[in-house]
């Protein structure tokens, strides 16, 4: 399944190659554009592609509410599997079959800028006063040489939770998550020993986003410097690489993780802490609602994703932009319901309520987080996250054959020398940045 995937995934990257930024003729044609609303700008049901394995929970709701808001325009929502999902943008740029707009994995915003197939929005959206708080993460990715391609459409920060009934038949104190690796590894330990199917973390043996969202923070909390942003950055840097793939073969070695954990893809990544088997995980704010309807009685908390000293922590914050790919037909639309995604009252009634963080840094003090401890404690993340901006990082990091997880499966997996794993990771992701 993989190989055959893998001619799609390439033909992303050298459509990425082969465009050009065009993005400066969309802000010409837009100077005379109308101001946007949070309603229909013209009638017939718009067209939008979003990623599988995201926040679907989330996306489906903000649908929902723009569908019951806007009967003559609705939004038909399409989800593309994640590992399919820049393939299947690229190709439809060039062929000129594309939604009217589309949600994007953030990360990958700035090599669709870069090649020019977005429609440069600034004209229409530079002025709005609800950018100035706009999640900066996504803001920074959604903006290529000052000029503006899209919103937040929802906000990720990966955090550790964990199961405090599981800590409490362990012996653990529930209110007291690890701080540094080697805590975790001594929890895990003996919520492992509790025997049965019960594991002590989990670990996504075959998904590179994933590990990148929850174990990339564990890196950069021991020190770790981990992708290669420009041809002349130095990827995998620090101590802290070699620490946490130590951690993590020992991990497996020890039997703290499920033997399934191995051919996790992403697919049912957001279903495996609900299920009462697992003591940790690292995984991010979208999973408290779904972690409570999956499993109403099972009690867990949040705390921040360790590193190797007692104290450190990080986070990946990541998400989704709403974008409109070149083609568009219906910018204007689009635009609008960008608006409407960053209204005071879809921020509260939609986002908050469904205990989601808010896109906007003025709209998280509201009733609803201010019932709910947990939104608090993984907001805290947000002190500690960083988004990576590079213009390599589906080749580097996130595709599927890419040198990022296959130093990972090794490190999981065999007994090959670290340094040496490391070293051919190295090389590779030095080659790709150096191609960009």
């Amino acid at each position: 399944m993989r190989t055959r995937r893998w001619p799609v995934l390439l033909a992303a990257a050298t459509l990425l190659v082969a465009g050009c930024g065009g993005g400066a003729d969309d802000s010409n044609e837009d100077q005379n554009a109308a101001p946007a609303t949070t309603g229909c700008a013209s009638s017939g049901d718009l067209t939008m592609w979003e990623r599988s394995g995201g926040n679907k929970p989330m996306v489906d709701m903000l649908v929902e509410a723009w569908n019951t808001k806007n009967p003559d325009c609705k939004v038909n929502l399409t989800y593309i599997p994640h590992t399919e999902m820049v393939g299947k943008i690229a190709q439809g740029i060039a062929s000129g079959e594309v939604p009217d707009l589309m949600g994007m994995d953030l990360i990958y915003a700035p090599q669709f800028e870069k090649a020019g197939q977005l429609v440069d929005l600034t004209s229409r959206i530079k002025d709005w006063p609800e950018l100035k708080t706009a999640s900066k993460g996504h803001m920074t990715v959604a903006t290529f040489e000052e000029r503006l391609y899209g919103v937040p459409l929802y906000a990720d920060v990966s955090a550790l939770f964990y199961n405090k009934d599981l800590f409490t038949r362990a012996g653990l104190d529930p209110n007291k998550p690890p701080t540094s690796l080697a805590e975790l590894r001594a929890a895990a330990d003996k919520i492992t020993a509790l025997g049965g199917d019960l594991k002590g973390y989990y670990l996504p043996g075959n998904c590179a986003g994933c590990n990148i969202f929850t174990v990339g923070p564990l890196m950069w909390a021991s020190g770790a410097e981990i992708e290669a942003a420009t041809k002349d950055d130095e990827p995998l840097t620090g101590d802290g690489v070699k620490q946490v793939l130590q951690f993590a073969r020992d991990m497996v070695k020890a039997g703290n993780v499920h033997d399934g954990d191995r051919a996790e893809n992403g697919e049912t990544f957001h279903l495996q802490f609900g299920s009462g088997k697992i003591g940790m995980m690292g995984t991010g704010n979208f999973q408290i609602n779904q972690i409570r309807e999956q499993n109403p009685s099972m009690k867990f908390g949040i705390g921040l994703l360790p590193g190797a000293t007692a104290g450190s922590s990080a986070s990946f914050i990541g998400g989704d932009l709403v974008v409109v790919p070149r083609g568009s037909e219906r910018v204007a639309d689009a635009v609008n319901f960008m608006k409407f995604l960053l209204s005071d009252e879809v921020q509260v009634e939609v986002y908050a309520k469904a205990l989601n963080l808010t896109t906007r840094t003025d709209m998280i003090d509201n009733k609803y987080f201010q019932a709910e401890p947990l939104v608090q404690d993984v907001a805290k993340a947000l002190e500690v996250g960083r988004t990576p901006y590079t213009l390599t990082f589906f080749e580097q990091i996130n595709s599927p054959q890419g040198p990022w997880l296959k130093m990972l499966q090794r490190a999981y997996y065999t007994d090959e020398p670290l340094d040496t794993i490391i070293a051919d990771a190295k090389k590779s992701m030095k080659d790709i940045a150096s191609q960009s």
